[in-house]
């Protein structure tokens, strides 16, 4: 049976009841988290919560792996057949909680896991459920699929897929490479009335790096991004600045194009360091992401199932620009990163108005749908072994 044909009879309609029966499970973990928020590699009770789920329903747990604390991988089958990872993001960000709407994300992932497992306990291969930390750049080794991804997890995988909160449902969506990170300059310090003429001033480096930053935003191509902050600017008005440390993302389309941006902005450092005499220091704090492929094949089984859910989706226009480390997943194994509505276009992500969308009946509504659409997915792929063709020759073809 051909993806456009799908009709709600049969496994898919006992998939569909065995999530509904996991309702009241799954909107705990949405309000848990949200009202629970932790960084990255700190999302011990996240993490716990899901994978002791996971675990009580009969799922082969193992705990840190790829040498992260609050990671997990838990299966499900041992069989022959394809092998279909879903995974969960459960990291929040600073100073606004779950404003990306991970909480969703790992309600999600565990709905669709949990429902598929219920109705079709003998599955035809195996069901991996891949916990992924510090999806945010915000601390130090952000980045958990990479992690997973060079740890070697995904060499035996065939798809992969996950799902993130939006205010529309779009499929097909690709995203943008990123590098994070830290630089700092150390000065001298002195009384900044009786002696500047002693002092080397770290701020005025980080603060001239900052401004050559922005003179490099004309001469860059369109797709490039580069943002930062101040983390430390000095202690005291009357003290020359001996330290001063700014945070950056720099993205841009095609990773080998970043590399050379990242280069450039390097030389913007160095340059202030030679300015004012300061000493510069260049940290990368987070994991490269790279660009997200969606795979076609997948992302229209995905986009037919919503369909099939009564609900309508839309395929993405254009390049993203926010990057996710799903993109190095997505080099590796056929993989999709859809978006499924929460909210209303009204509200910003990355925003505590998002957050808040995410516990709403509307956003609880919206965390249901992405774990019925996942579920009936990844049972395609299972059931079709066509369909799981088509999409590895995709993937393999490059296209």
């Amino acid at each position: 049976m051909s993806s456009s044909e799908q009709t709600l009879s049969g496994a898919k309609d006992q998939i569909l009841r065995a999530i509904d029966a996991k309702k009241d499970i799954l909107e705990n973990v949405v309000k848990t988290l949200y009202d629970n928020p932790e960084l990255g590699h700190q999302e011990r009770a996240s993490s716990t919560m899901l994978a002791d789920e996971l675990e009580q329903a009969g799922f082969s747990v193992e705990r840190q792996i790829a040498g992260m604390e609050t990671s997990f991988v838990a299966t499900w089958g041992t069989g022959d057949g394809p092998r279909i990872a879903i995974l969960a993001e459960y990291d929040a960000l600073p100073g606004i909680g779950h404003g990306c709407g991970h909480n969703t994300i790992a309600a999600s992932a565990l709905g669709a896991a949990l429902g598929l497992v219920s109705a079709e306990p003998s599955l035809p291969g195996t069901l991996l459920v891949f916990g992924a930390p510090a999806e945010e750049g915000a601390v130090d080794n952000a980045g958990g699929k990479v992690l997973l991804v060079n740890d070697g997890c995904f060499k035996d995988i065939d798809a992969a897929m996950m799902i993130h909160p939006s205010t529309r449902n779009v499929v097909g969506g690709s995203s943008i490479a990123r590098e994070a990170f830290a630089v700092s300059f150390k000065g001298k310090p002195a009384h900044a009335a009786g002696a500047p003429h002693k002092g080397i001033n770290a701020l005025d480096a980080l603060i001239q790096t900052f401004n050559s930053v922005n003179a490099l935003r004309q001469h860059v191509k369109d797709d490039v991004r580069i943002h930062g902050i101040i983390t430390h600017g000095g202690e005291a008005p009357n003290i020359v600045p001996e330290f001063a440390e700014g945070r950056f993302y720099a993205r841009a389309a095609d990773r080998g194009y970043l590399a050379e941006v990242v280069d450039k902005i390097k030389n913007c450092a160095k340059g202030a360091a030679l300015a004012t005499g300061a000493e510069m220091e260049w940290r990368q704090t987070a994991n490269t992401y790279e660009n997200m492929t969606s795979n076609k094949v997948l992302s229209e089984t995905f986009a037919n199932n919503v369909k099939l859910l009564g609900k309508e989706i839309e395929w993405a226009q254009g390049r993203g620009g926010g990057s996710t480390d799903m993109g190095n997943v997505s080099q590796v194994v056929p993989s999709i990163h859809p978006y499924v509505r929460i909210c209303s276009e009204a509200i910003n992500g990355h925003s505590r108005e998002f957050a808040d969308a995410t516990v709403t009946p509307e956003g609880l509504a919206g965390m249901m749908l992405g774990a019925k659409a996942l579920a009936l997915s990844a049972w395609d792929l299972f059931s079709d072994p066509a369909l799981l063709d088509k999409a590895k020759a995709e993937f393999d073809s490059g296209s």
